[in-house]
């Protein structure tokens, strides 16, 4: 069965003592949470190192991004081999904002994830459709696209992979997919995996992101193929976050 998943991506938010306010709260409730899910914090870059000397063990450490260099003449980037001295366990590669703002193309994407990996860090690999990709019928198309690239892996690398599927007209807007929308697209991103074989397409997690919250994630973790979260806004507030971790139905 694939790890339930629940990930907090900060973005760009928060000072370092808002960050330990946040952590501190976290950590109260954490009893809370099933203990078979997986926390993940995936916090700003210049917090990871700190972070990963203070986090309880269930939570595991992200970063948002990597560089798709081992190393080198690149100022302002941050590799993995330095994400993995800083305790980090999980890095979020090819995010919508990623892809809108930075202009980051399938094959960068899927660089960063190669180093990730060859770190043994593991990749939160998203994807996801416009709203343009979606009304015109491509939304399908366009997601297997973006993890085309993927199927190259050998499959005992492919296994260390999590998808986060996040339609891009749902991050940050408020805007959720129903959980017939997101569960159908997970289904087709397992059928997509299942060339890879039974092994790989089962246990493979898949998260939904695209403004998951407190209100609508019992149904979402609820529907077939939705295997947890990747929680941006709702991310934010300690209590918001431990109930949608508390949000599964064992």
């Amino acid at each position: 069965m694939p790890q339930r998943i629940v990930a907090g991506n900060w973005k760009m938010n928060k000072t370092w003592p808002e960050a330990l306010a946040l952590v501190a709260g976290i950590h109260e409730s954490l009893e809370e949470v099933p203990a078979d899910i997986q926390l993940i914090i995936s916090a700003p870059f210049p917090y990871l190192h700190s972070l990963s000397g203070i986090l309880e063990p269930r939570i595991s450490l992200a970063a948002q991004d990597c560089s798709a260099h081992s190393y080198g003449a690149y100022t302002g980037e941050v590799s993995a081999s330095m994400l993995l001295s800083c305790g980090v366990q999980y890095g979020i590669v090819g995010h919508s904002e990623r892809r809108k703002y930075h202009g980051e193309s399938e094959e960068i994407v899927f660089e960063k994830a190669k180093r990730l990996l060859e770190a043994g860090i593991r990749p939160i690999y998203c994807c996801g459709e416009s709203l343009d990709d979606r009304q015109q019928g491509r939304a399908i198309e366009v997601v297997l696209k973006q993890l085309e690239l993927l199927m190259g892996l050998e499959n005992t690398l492919l296994r260390q992979i999590v998808i986060a599927y996040e339609p891009v007209w749902a991050v940050g807007t408020g805007i959720t997919a129903t959980s017939q929308e997101a569960g159908n697209m997970h289904a087709e991103i397992r059928r997509f995996l299942s060339a890879k074989g039974a092994l790989v397409a089962e246990n493979l997690s898949i998260l939904y992101g695209g403004s998951c919250n407190a209100d609508n994630a019992k149904e979402l973790f609820a529907t077939p193929n939705i295997d947890g979260g990747l929680i941006g806004g709702a991310s934010l507030k300690a209590a918001d976050f431990i109930s949608i971790a508390c949000s599964y139905e064992n």
